[in-house]
C-alpha cells in the first residue's frame, strides 16, 4: 500500500511501543495498536485516533487496507514470532532490539520477509548518535588507518525492583544483559569493526539471583576477522545508577574514546593531524522509570522508514546486521557456557 503517507501499526504498548506510536504519527498514519492489556493500547492510540486491538491475528487480517508497516515492540521472545506472521500477512516490518534470541530465529525472520518480498527494518538506534556517527566517518575515510584494538564498557544499573512484575529477566523473553540492556552497543563493534571470529569469556551472576535468571556481570575478550582485538566488560551492578557505556577504538593513526552514560560524548580524541571535533547536539536519553536507557533516536528511524518506503531512501538497518548482533551476543554466552537458545 506504499503513498506518501504511510500507515503504521504497533504491536506491543509498552514505554517503547508508546515512543514508536508519537514517532508513527510524524511520518504517517497511526492505524491500529495492539496489546493483550486493552488499557496500554488504548494509551498508545490516543494520538491518532488508531483501531484498538487486543489480538495480534485480528490486527493483521483487519488493517491490511490501511497499514504498509508492523512495529514490534513485544517481549524479545515474541519478536521472531511476531514478525514472521507479519510478513506472511503482507507488512513491511520494524523490528524493536533484539531482532530475536537465536540466530536461528534471525535466518527464519529473514527468510520468511524475503518470500514475501517485504522489508525487514531493525531498530540500531546508537547508530544516530553525534559521536558514533564522527566515529563511523573516521573509519571509514581512513584517518585513523588500521583498527589495532577496541574496548567497549556498559556498566550500568538495574536493581530488583526493575525485573519485579515483568518478563523481564527471563531466560524465555528477555535472554539475558547483552540482549536486553546492551544489544546496541554490541551492534556498534560489528558496525564499526567488523565481525568476530573468535570469543573467550566468563559471566557471573552476583546481586541478582533472586530476579534474573541469567547473568549480571560478564566479559569477553574479541578477535575481529580483520585481526584486531575487542574487550567487552559488562555488568548491571554499578551501585545506585548507570555509570558509563563506552567504546574505545586504538588505531594506527589516532586514539579515540566515546561515552558518557550512552554514547553521548567524546571523552578522549586524539587523531594525527585533527583537532578535537565539534559535533552537532544529540538526544537525551530514553527514559525508563529511574533508569536511563540509549540516546532517544527512534525518530531518525522512522525518518528512515519512510523515505524507504516513499522510495526515496535507502534502508538504514538489514535484518542481516540485526543477525549479526545476535550471533556475536550468541557467541560470548557460549564461550561462558551459558547456552539460551539452540
Amino acid at each position: 500500500m506504499q503513498t506518501n503517507s504511510p500507515g503504521y501499526a504497533i504491536v506491543g504498548c509498552g514505554r517503547i511501543g508508546k515512543r514508536h506510536a508519537g514517532h508513527a504519527v510524524k511520518f504517517g498514519r497511526l492505524t491500529s495498536v495492539c496489546d493483550v492489556d486493552p488499557e496500554k493500547a488504548a494509551q498508545a492510540a490516543t494520538a491518532d485516533g488508531a483501531t484498538v486491538f487486543t489480538d495480534y491475528d485480528d490486527m493483521l487480517t483487519a488493517m491490511q487496507d490501511k497499514t504498509d508497516l508492523i512495529a514490534v515492540c513485544t517481549p524479545n521472545g515474541l519478536h521472531a514470532e511476531h514478525v514472521i506472521k507479519a510478513f506472511k500477512a503482507g507488512y513491511h516490518v520494524l523490528c524493536e532490539k533484539p531482532m530475536a534470541l537465536s540466530v536461528h530465529d534471525c535466518g527464519e525472520m529473514i527468510k520468511a520477509g524475503e518470500a514475501a518480498n517485504r522489508r525487514l527494518f531493525v531498530v540500531k538506534q546508537n547508530r544516530y548518535n553525534p559521536p558514533v556517527e564522527h566515529l563511523k566517518s573516521l573509519i571509514e575515510s581512513g584517518k585513523l588507518g588500521r583498527i589495532y584494538s577496541v574496548h567497549l564498557n556498559c556498566f550500568w544499573n538495574r536493581n530488583d525492583a526493575y525485573y519485579t512484575d515483568t518478563w523481564k529477566g527471563t531466560t524465555a523473553m528477555d535472554g539475558g544483559t547483552l540482549y536486553t540492556q546492551f544489544s546496541h552497543f554490541i551492534d556498534l563493534l560489528y558496525w564499526l569493526v567488523g565481525d568476530v571470529q573468535d570469543v573467550a569469556s566468563f559471566t557471573d551472576n552476583f546481586a541478582h539471583q533472586h530476579s534474573v535468571e541469567f547473568e549480571d556481570t560478564g566479559a569477553a575478550i574479541l578477535r575481529f576477522y580483520n585481526g584486531a582485538i575487542g574487550s567487552v566488560n559488562f555488568t548491571i551492578n554499578s551501585y545506585g545508577k548507570n555509570m558509563e557505556g563506552s567504546l574505545t577504538l586504538f588505531c594506527e593513526k589516532g586514539t579515540i574514546k566515546i561515552g558518557g552514560q550512552y554514547l553521548n560524548e567524546i571523552e578522549y580524541e586524539n587523531i594525527e593531524g585533527m583537532d578535537q571535533a565539534q559535533l552537532r547536539e544529540g538526544r537525551s536519553a530514553n527514559e525508563y522509570g529511574q533508569y536511563q536507557g540509549s540516546m532517544s533516536n527512534h525518530e531518525d528511524v522512522y525518518e528512515n522508514i519512510h523515505k524507504v518506503l516513499t522510495d526515496k531512501g535507502t534502508i538504514g538497518t538489514i535484518g542481516f546486521e540485526g543477525l549479526k548482533t545476535v550471533e556475536i551476543i550468541d557467541k560470548i554466552y557460549r564461550a561462558a557456557n551459558r547456552v539460551t537458545h539452540i
